[in-house]
This record gives C-alpha cells, sequence and structure tokens, in this order.
C-alpha cells in the first residue's frame, strides 16, 4: 500500500510559488541598488600648491576627470597652503589628521618618512614605470631603502646669460663638455665688471635670504663643487668635518669673495638679468619663460662652473607621498599612478616649464627633448646631479647653512659660520640618537 505525505499534492504549486518569491527579492534589490549606489571611497588630497595657480588648477582638473572615469575612489582636495607647509604635515601628523595623499619637498621626504607619516610605495609601482622614471626622483623619493614618494617633474639649476653682454667681453661661450673652470670664470666675472651697463655681473639669487630653500638648494652645488658637501652621506652622517671641513670652507670663501670683489650683490633682485642689470643670473629652470621673453635670442643657458670635481647641480622638487593612516591606499596609489602617466606629465611640464620626470615624457618635451631650449638642464642633471642629503635632520640642516650663507656674506668669518652650523646639525642628530630608523 503507497503512503501518501502530507502536503504532496501540491508540489509543483509550491515550487511555482518559492520561485516568484525569489524573483521578487532579487528585482527588489536590484531596485534598491539603483536607487542608491554603494557611495565612493573618499580619498583626501591636499597640495602646497597656490590654488590660484596653474599647478593646482592642473592636478584639480585631474582628479575631477579621475572621479568621473571610475567610482570606487573619490578624490576630493582640501585647501591648499600658504603657510609653513612642514610645520603643518607635523602638527597634523601628531593630530593623525594627514589627508591621504600629500605632497612632499623631495629633501624633507626623510624628515616625514621616519617619524612614519608615510607608508612605502613600492609595492603599487610597476617596474615597467619604474624603470622609465629618472633615477633622481626615485633617489629623491627613497628613504632606508624604500620608495615613499615619486613627482612629476625634477628640477636643476644652471647660469642663466645675456649673450650680448658675453659677447662684448670676448667670453668663451661655455658647454656640459668644456663649462668654465673656477679661474675661467672668475675671469669672465672680472671682464664683466668693466661694462657699465651692468650694476654687477652675476645675480646669486641672494635676495631669498635666510627664508627661502634656495640658498641650500642653489649654492650646496658649490661646496660639493670644490670635494665639500653639507653634512656625511653615510649611515651615520654628521656635519662635522664635512660642512666645516677644509674644502668646503675653501668653496665658501670663493662665494663670499663674489660678494666682496663687486661681482655679486647682496642687494640683488628676481629681475636684475630681465632688465639687462646683470649678465649672468645662478637659477633654476623656472626663469626660462620670463627671461625668454625679456631676452629674446640673446637669452643663453649654459652649464655651472666645474670648481675642480666636474659640473654639480641642485636636484629635486615636489612629490605625492601617501600618509600611513590613510584608509586608502589603493585607491591614492591610482590617482598617484594617473598623475605619474607620460601624458600628464607633459601637460604639467609644459605649463611650469620643470624638468619631465620620466624619460618617455623627456623625449616628448618641446623643452627638454634633443632640439628643445632647455636640453642641456636635462644632461647636466644626469651628469652632476646631486641630491641633497636623505636625513630626518634636513630641516635644521638647511636652516643652519642658510643662515650662515648670510652671516658670512655680511661679513662673518667663514670657518667660525660653518662650524657653528655643524654644531647645530649635530645637536639635532645627538638629540635623536641619530636618528634610528625602526
Amino acid at each position: 500500500m503507497r503512503m501518501r505525505l502530507r502536503g504532496w499534492r501540491y508540489p509543483a504549486k509550491r515550487r511555482w510559488r518559492c520561485r516568484h518569491a525569489l524573483l521578487a527579492l532579487l528585482l527588489l534589490g536590484a531596485w534598491r541598488a539603483g536607487a542608491a549606489p554603494a557611495q565612493p571611497i573618499i580619498v583626501t588630497a591636499r597640495t602646497h600648491s597656490d590654488p590660484l595657480s596653474n599647478e593646482y588648477a592642473l592636478v584639480k582638473r585631474a582628479a575631477d576627470a579621475f572621479n568621473r572615469r571610475q567610482h570606487t575612489y573619490r578624490v576630493e582636495f582640501v585647501a591648499s597652503l600658504r603657510r609653513d607647509y612642514a610645520t603643518w604635515v607635523h602638527r597634523e601628523a601628531a593630530n593623525g589628521t594627514l589627508p591621504c595623499l600629500l605632497d612632499v619637498d623631495g629633501p624633507f621626504l626623510a624628515g616625514f618618512a621616519w617619524p612614519q607619516y608615510l607608508q612605502p610605495i613600492d609595492r603599487f609601482v610597476p617596474q615597467a614605470m619604474l624603470d622609465d622614471l629618472l633615477p633622481s626622483l626615485v633617489a629623491q623619493g627613497s628613504y632606508q631603502g624604500r620608495l615613499y614618494s615619486l613627482g612629476q617633474f625634477e628640477s636643476g639649476v644652471v647660469l642663466w646669460g645675456n649673450l650680448r653682454y658675453l659677447r662684448a667681453v670676448g667670453a668663451r661661450i661655455p658647454s656640459l663638455r668644456a663649462p668654465w673652470s673656477l679661474d675661467e670664470f672668475e675671469q669672465v666675472l672680472t671682464r664683466l665688471a668693466t661694462l657699465k651697463e651692468l650694476d654687477h655681473p652675476l645675480n646669486m639669487a641672494f635676495y631669498n635670504g635666510r627664508g627661502d630653500e634656495f640658498s641650500t638648494y642653489g649654492y650646496a652645488p658649490i661646496l660639493q663643487g670644490f670635494g665639500g658637501d653639507l653634512i656625511g652621506r653615510g649611515p651615520l652622517g654628521r656635519a662635522k668635518g664635512v660642512l666645516d671641513g677644509p674644502r668646503s670652507v675653501d668653496a665658501v670663501r670663493h662665494f663670499k669673495h663674489w660678494f666682496d670683489a663687486g661681482w655679486a650683490s647682496v642687494r640683488d633682485k628676481p629681475d636684475d638679468l630681465l632688465r639687462g642689470r646683470v649678465a649672468l643670473a645662478w637659477n633654476g629652470h623656472w626663469n626660462y619663460r620670463p627671461a625668454r621673453q625679456a631676452l629674446g635670442q640673446d637669452l643663453v643657458v649654459l652649464p655651472l662652473p666645474d670648481f675642480g670635481r666636474g659640473i654639480k647641480t641642485g636636484m629635486g622638487s615636489w612629490s605625492w607621498a601617501i600618509s600611513s593612516t590613510c584608509h586608502a591606499p589603493e585607491g591614492a596609489w591610482a590617482f598617484m599612478a594617473e598623475l605619474l602617466s607620460t601624458k600628464a606629465i607633459l601637460h604639467m611640464t609644459n605649463i611650469n616649464d620643470a624638468v619631465p620626470g620620466r624619460r618617455s615624457a623627456l623625449l616628448r618635451s618641446p623643452l627638454y627633448g634633443a632640439d628643445g631650449p632647455l636640453h642641456l638642464i636635462a644632461q647636466q642633471l644626469e651628469l652632476g646631479g646631486v641630491p641633497r642629503p636623505a636625513t630626518p635632520a634636513y630641516g635644521t640642516l638647511s636652516l643652519a647653512f642658510r643662515n650662515a650663507i648670510v652671516n658670512i656674506v655680511m661679513g662673518g668669518d667663514t670657518q667660525t659660520e660653518l662650524s657653528k652650523a655643524a654644531d647645530i646639525v649635530d645637536r639635532d642628530i645627538a638629540a635623536h640618537r641619530g636618528y634610528p630608523y625602526p
């Protein structure tokens, strides 16, 4: 006898009801997803650039395009700063309120990486991109063997010259293969000093004084050209015996002599070259556009002199880093990667005249390519670019050196002032027990 189970008489009907109930739930879920999509993860970002600048506008447009193209992350820029950026970073880090993405001036990277304000980005960077980046960018973005930042562009110091004045005194036009030696450079300055049209032959951008990083950036290559430096480059580097060592002292004494001889002036002005009041200006790539507009075909880009140890030039610039407290480092890197594309780098360097940070961009640059007017700057960087010391004590070092330079040019004793600066730096290092890497 067959047994009939209770409810077994309606299996098809029940299956129909279950299927329709499940379908209704799926449709309801789909409707809700369409009505209220998942919110993108916010990636906060901050840059030191003035919000009215072309650089800021370009980065902001890149963020807007990134946000439109995908919906997983949303980059939001917080207000830019016009005060001491390094002080702001330290304060925000202490409060735990650093944005996900921030830009960092190259020499200050170690000071932010050492206390672990930043996280390494090695794991994000594709090998193909790494191979295409300028080695100097990778060097300035690294600390203790880890990569913490990368930038869109590099920088460089050259001599900007007025060809009309150089020809008037019969000066030889130097090249990277045959730069001016120290003696020839000073002979040219001596002859230029005879021209009545000039206030003085050489603008050394001394107007920056104590309040600007240029003094360290622009004048350290002079020390390095003589065989000196700002600090020992080893893991236990100290300033004593290096910053105030005989080669650095010799370099700064020559530097001081340029002012004492009247070849350079403590009262120089940013537009001296543009107004035809000097024949040479020791300055960075950012001077190109105004100088070209003012001097036209008389503008000539010259390598820095060889003071005995080969041409040395300042380098390093602003780069992007990801904070250690960032809750979405993958999103921060996704936007960084777009900023580091060849196309984005060319867009940026075509408006700020900086050295493109990738070889692929350098080749295509109308300014720095093989036939570009600033090609020499890129070549000089490869030949003699020296990064500023990657030490957490750099902020102390830079300020101490700048103050020493000002005091020396204004009449202070070279050895005494450099020794004072070296003591200040070494006391800072000792106070932090040598800045041990965690």
